[in-house]
């Protein structure tokens, strides 16, 4: 059933474009720009030869042949629409993976609702946390952490026969999240209260997630190796290799990153050559402290509207660091105002 699928992205797939483009981008992350904004295109779209399928999220979650091609409909229609989006598929199981690896229960959504999986809070309160500290680094393979590492495998496979597909498709690395939204995952809204009441307890239990964090990547990466010191995320590109998400900063104060968040994200750069930080919502009261980090190449944010973006823009481009997916009009306003953006950010 998928063969007919990749051999139309096979054929569909130009070589010529697709290193134009890839050339674009590294040009782009290397502060080759030096004005304005990176809005990449590709020179001519690609129409499909076949009708493509429409995949549900829970058709996807069953079975890794509709996963795959859940994921490669993206690919199909970047080529149709001819935009400067890099080609990437992913083991897409929801922001539980990590979480689901620790025990916690998965939580599928309703058919209807189309929405990737989220997992329950393991419950049972700070003497739940302590037994999960007991036991140690879990075994990789519970929950998610199997079927998504399988899937991995299922990709390369996949691949393999179709040289354009296998060389210009990236796979990229599940939705791990950061160490403070696992952590928040497990241990629920009281996690807030241990914050201030067992500040000890988070920090064992963010250790523990880190290293398991760690350990889960170098599991990937043994399936799906790094590429030339870039990694892909949601069609965008970034120098190093990993994306840490940080979703769960934007409710707490700079004091409480530095000390819940900085060292752990430090640790997972470290041992990954540096990568990208993402959050989603109000995240400039922080964002000083992400420059201050090793390896903090490249900054995603969703939300533009909820934050003051000079203050943005002068902890984030003003010290060479990309910001990745910014919303096109947040870039206009910022250029039509007079704002160098020194050719450091990026717009869908």
């Amino acid at each position: 059933m998928i063969e007919q699928y990749l051999e139309d992205l096979e054929n569909r797939i130009d070589p010529t474009v697709e290193e134009a483009l890839l050339l674009e981008w590294k040009r782009f992350l290397t502060g080759g720009l030096n004005a304005g904004f990176f809005l990449p295109g590709r020179q001519s779209p690609s129409p499909p030869r076949v009708e493509w399928p429409n995949v549900s999220v829970n058709e996807a979650l069953a079975d890794f042949d509709y996963m795959a091609l859940q994921q490669l409909v993206e690919c199909s229609a970047t080529l149709e629409d001819g935009t400067g989006a890099v080609m990437n598929v992913r083991a897409n199981y929801g922001t539980g993976i990590l979480s689901s690896v620790f025990g916690a229960e998965v939580f599928i959504m309703d058919e209807e609702t189309n929405t990737l999986p989220i997992t329950r809070p393991i419950g049972g309160g700070i003497d739940a946390i302590r037994r999960l500290l007991d036991r140690g680094i879990p075994d990789l393979r519970t929950g998610y952490g199997e079927r998504c590492l399988s899937m991995g495998r299922h990709f390369v496979e996949l691949f393999a026969d179709y040289p354009n597909v296998s060389k210009y498709i990236q796979i990229y690395h599940p939705d791990l999240q950061g160490p403070i939204d696992i952590c928040e995952l497990l241990w629920g809204f009281d996690l807030f209260l241990g914050l201030i009441d067992t500040p000890d307890l988070v920090h064992s239990l963010l250790e523990l997630i880190t290293e398991t964090y760690i350990l889960f990547m170098r599991e990937w990466e043994q399936i799906v190796p790094p590429r030339d010191g870039y990694s892909f995320h949601l069609g965008m590109m970034y120098r190093g290799r990993i994306m840490i998400r940080d979703d769960s900063a934007m409710n707490l104060s700079p004091e409480m990153f530095d000390e819940f968040i900085q060292p752990y994200d430090q640790q997972l750069l470290s041992e990954f050559d540096g990568g990208a930080i993402h959050f989603c919502g109000k995240g400039d009261h922080y964002i000083d402290r992400l420059h201050a980090m090793t390896g903090v190449y490249a900054v995603n944010m969703t939300q533009p509207e909820y934050n003051d973006m000079e203050c943005v823009f002068r902890n984030t481009v003003d010290k060479g660091i990309a910001l990745i997916g910014l919303p096109r009009d947040a870039a206009e306003a910022a250029v039509s105002e007079g704002r160098d953006l020194h050719g450091l950010v990026h717009c869908l």
